[in-house]
């Protein structure tokens, strides 16, 4: 048996599907069922930023693989086609030969969006969520523009390989300055709407939904590190907008904001699915599977705002909306074979607390600490109890599933 051979193929599987944004027990899950499927015990152990992989052979001699993983990207049609291949691998026991030949044509027939697909779905994210957070069609539109520009600073420091945490950075800093100077100019009226509309593009949500899925699979260390990144994003969000709006205030004059525009339900549910195809486009989510995701979305944010309008608290909505949206998701996965990551991520984005980031620094700025506290500490409930709806559906189906194994 060529132990070299198959331990380098199973290692580049997980390497590339962490490198895509995987979830950390999707990684470890999969390298050790490929190498199962070849008779071969492992012990596999990965963090967002590690990978290790190591092997036995039938003379005891134990062999080992460690791979370094670099910045991620957030490539869910990559996960759905590693995630196939090691499907693939694990019920035709090809020659491990064979099997690397199919690694390759994977990562060789990689689809991406054009550059003009990808600034268009920064248009439609910024622009259909900023009607959610209370934008009319002018603003939506400044809001879109905005997601424009947030799509260009990120391609343009992507190219130059800036750090994420910088990069994260310029766009709210560039952002913020275009959109204040839009309502100074009269072009947008609803301030806080075009702000957070673009900022949604921003909000971590890949980061934020593996962090509680390895949570949820006992993957602790992986899931802190993750949480981690989502506060420095959170930080970086609020320092690039507060810098802009520090400039605009000094050098012009504060912006001024408009009450809310709240458009009628039918609008909003089509904003939200508008929103969601365009994350589906940042997420290179392709074919029947982006419009799939966005009904989820849409599914997600209607129980949140049909339970707040039958009386229930925000955070009951918000409970609610998440346990749908990751049984939609656990659904979407069993019918479509494809994981359940790449309907959840994007369901769930209408319910990440973009706002209660955005609030949270604005009072930060203005020095009313009470208010920053209070908005905080609210914000953290809302992602908290996000989360336990998640873990509700998530550890259901994997009980369900360990049940049916033991019962054979």
């Amino acid at each position: 048996m060529d132990y070299n051979t198959i331990l380098d193929l199973a290692t580049d599987v997980g390497y590339e599907l962490a490198m895509a944004g995987a979830e950390t027990f999707r990684v470890e899950d999969s390298v050790h069922r490929i190498l199962e499927s070849f008779g071969v015990d492992s012990d596999v152990f990965a963090i967002p930023n590690f990978l290790v992989v190591s092997i036995l052979t039938d003379t005891g001699k134990p062999i080992t693989r460690m791979r370094r993983i670099g910045f991620h990207s957030n490539d869910l049609d990559a996960v759905e086609r590693l995630n196939g291949l090691s499907r693939a691998i694990c019920n035709r026991h090809p020659k491990p030969e064979e099997a690397t030949g199919w690694l390759k044509h994977v990562l060789d027939t990689a689809r991406t969006y054009s550059s003009s697909a990808t600034m268009l779905g920064y248009f439609a994210g910024g622009a259909g969520f900023g009607v959610l957070f209370g934008c009319d069609l002018t603003d939506a539109l400044c809001a879109g523009l905005c997601g424009v520009l947030i799509g260009l600073v990120q391609k343009a420091m992507s190219y130059l390989k800036v750090n994420p945490f910088f990069s994260t950075l310029a766009s709210a800093f560039l952002m913020a300055l275009a959109a204040y100077s839009m309502v100074n100019l009269g072009l947008a009226q609803h301030t806080d709407g075009v702000i957070i509309g673009a900022l949604m593009i921003l909000v971590p949500g890949l980061l934020f939904t593996n962090a509680m899925r390895d949570i949820i699979y006992g993957d602790t260390n992986s899931g802190i590190n993750r949480i981690v990144q989502v506060f420095l994003v959170a930080v970086a969000i609020a320092l690039g907008t507060a810098a802009g709006w520090n400039i605009i205030c000094r050098f012009w004059r504060e912006p001024a904001q408009a009450p809310s525009y709240m458009a009628p339900f039918p609008v909003l549910c089509l904003a939200t699915f508008v929103g969601c195809i365009g994350f589906s486009i940042q997420f290179n989510i392709h074919g029947p599977g982006g419009l799939l995701c966005a009904v989820g979305g849409v599914i997600a944010w209607a129980v949140y705002y049909l339970c707040v309008q039958y009386g229930l608290t925000e955070l009951t909505g918000y409970f609610w909306a998440a346990f749908f949206s990751a049984v939609y998701s656990e659904i979407m996965a069993r019918v479509r074979k494809y994981p359940a990551i790449s309907y959840l991520v994007v369901s769930i984005f209408p319910l990440i607390p973009g706002a209660g980031v955005y609030r949270t620094m604005l009072y930060a700025v203005r020095g009313e600490m009470e208010q920053f506290a209070a908005q905080g500490m609210y914000t953290a409930a809302i992602a908290g109890i996000i989360a336990v709806g998640i873990l509700l559906v998530s550890t259901s189906v994997k009980m369900y599933y360990t049940w049916r194994i033991l019962k054979k």
